[in-house]
């Protein structure tokens, strides 16, 4: 007896299961909105970047590097994708395949002076990360640096905060090194979906935020308590806090990792914890010689709610957290309260940030300026310390060994006049100095009173270059 066909609703013969696929529509998550508020009223753009140095890579050009990227890229979906608009009612921001992606819009190369020292090349990669990436093409660019001579080169890379934040662009760059990421290319899987789709996933959206509403005040009560609560104790004024402009500067300062990492372990604390205590005592030291005394100096750190490092597709995933760091006492008595700290904290930011989850208060007050007004205006924190941990062992871009990786990250500053970049790599901990130069022109200062700081924990560092430009 022949089997009857299954019937779906009405009595009509169900499709096949594979006429039931549609495309997946891949929303950009409350926390990519909030950024993408954030730089709506232009200014200085979200952008993260890591520069790596890299030795041996005389062969390396930027013919080269653009066939070695064009590959990589197709095992890294989000670097080809773009974030463009849904019609009107079909809900928020969609990222769609780029049909036009051409490697060569975001693959240049630049030279430097036969013989350029590191601090020359810093510069010209915080003028690559500060340089706004263009909406037309996916949100991210690389630039190769020769003419250093001696087989030396280095490669900026740069992406806008809306593709990712700091951990998830170092899953990325994991698929772009070697040996690069699978060898099977992962087909497109985000085509432009149809307006029905869009539609009927906007309003089971909007049912499941109705639906997970109780869940949703708890992220927002817990994510507000990490970053101090609704109307946290007011930080200390200082000349740390004035109205920042458009200019930016940086200066480099490395560490051992391993001794460090050491010191803290026997105070129970971690390398984070070390890293919080050296910045805000090197801080305390160059507000001194201006005649303040602060303590604490309160700190806000992005906290990551990633379950893995090998995670690229899920946006950004960081909440804020606010640490008083003691600037007195001793630098043992210092690392153990952070750490209490730290610990009492932690757990409480995993979730998404207070910009996500009151997004829908937010990003229409960001688009207004609203909040770019709070920020050359807040009183809640002195600087902000992003720290990163990178590979362990060596890598290596086309034969061409990384020595070293150097973290960049900027953004509108309101009136936070300073900020570090931090990232482990290979055994050795760079800290980037990213100031306001016409708020903040103490830099090269405040890097020895940050290597001196540095070697207070873990044995003297070698001096670092002496800035001549202003």
């Amino acid at each position: 007896m022949p089997r009857r066909r299954r019937r779906g609703q009405g009595g009509r013969p169900r499709p096949p299961e594979a006429a039931l696929t549609t495309p997946p529509v891949l929303r950009a998550s409350s926390t990519d909105r909030a950024m993408l508020a954030m730089n709506s009223r232009g200014g200085m753009p979200e952008q993260i970047g890591v520069l790596l140095l890299l030795e041996s890579a005389g062969a390396l050009d930027a013919t080269g590097l653009r066939t070695v990227l064009e590959q990589r890229t197709r095992s890294v979906p989000r670097l080809r994708r773009r974030l463009i608009r849904a019609p009107c009612g079909c809900g928020g921001p969609i990222w769609v395949d780029d049909p036009g992606f051409d490697i060569r819009r975001h693959v240049s190369e630049s030279t430097v002076a036969e013989g350029a020292n590191d601090r020359q090349l810093y510069d010209l990669a915080l003028a690559a990360v500060t340089t706004p990436l263009p909406w037309s093409a996916p949100l991210w660019r690389a630039v190769l640096v020769t003419g250093r001579g001696g087989g030396r080169a280095g490669l900026v890379i740069v992406m806008h905060h809306v593709l990712s934040d700091g951990l998830g662009g170092l899953a990325m760059l994991a698929g772009l090194v070697d040996p690069g990421g699978p060898s099977v290319e992962i087909p497109t899987v985000a085509p432009m979906p149809g307006r029905g789709a869009l539609l009927a996933q906007a309003w089971l959206d909007r049912w499941q935020a109705v639906r997970g509403i109780r869940h949703r005040c708890g992220d927002v009560r817990r994510s507000m308590t990490a970053g101090g609560g609704w109307r946290p104790p007011k930080a200390a004024p200082c000349s740390l806090l004035r109205p920042t402009g458009p200019r930016r500067q940086i200066a480099v300062v490395t560490a051992d990792l391993c001794p460090l990492r050491a010191a803290a372990h026997r105070q129970g604390a971690t390398v984070n914890d070390a890293i919080l205590v050296t910045t805000g005592a090197a801080l305390a030291r160059v507000l001194a010689a201006r005649g303040e005394a602060i303590d604490p100096l309160v700190v806000v750190v992005p906290v990551s709610g990633r379950r893995g490092e090998t995670d690229a597709e899920s946006g950004n995933l960081v909440a804020p957290m606010l640490v008083p760091v003691p600037t007195s006492g001793s630098v043992e008595d210092r690392l153990a309260r952070v750490a209490r700290q730290v610990r009492a904290q932690r757990a409480l930011a995993l979730g998404p940030p207070p910009i996500a989850t009151l997004g829908w208060l937010f990003r229409p007050l960001a688009a207004l300026g609203a909040y770019r007004g709070y920020l050359r205006h807040q009183r809640r924190f002195h600087t902000l310390v992003t720290n990163v941990r990178g590979p362990q062992a060596t890598v290596c871009l086309d034969g061409a060994r990384v020595t070293n990786a150097v973290p960049m990250s900027v953004g509108d500053n309101g009136n936070v006049t300073v900020h570090f970049s931090v990232m482990s790599y290979a055994g050795t901990l760079t800290i980037a100095i990213i100031v306001d130069p016409e708020c903040f022109a103490q830099i090269d200062i405040l890097a020895e009173a940050l290597r001196e700081e540095l070697g207070h924990l873990c044995g003297p560092l070698p001096p670092g270059p002496v800035r001549q430009d202003g």
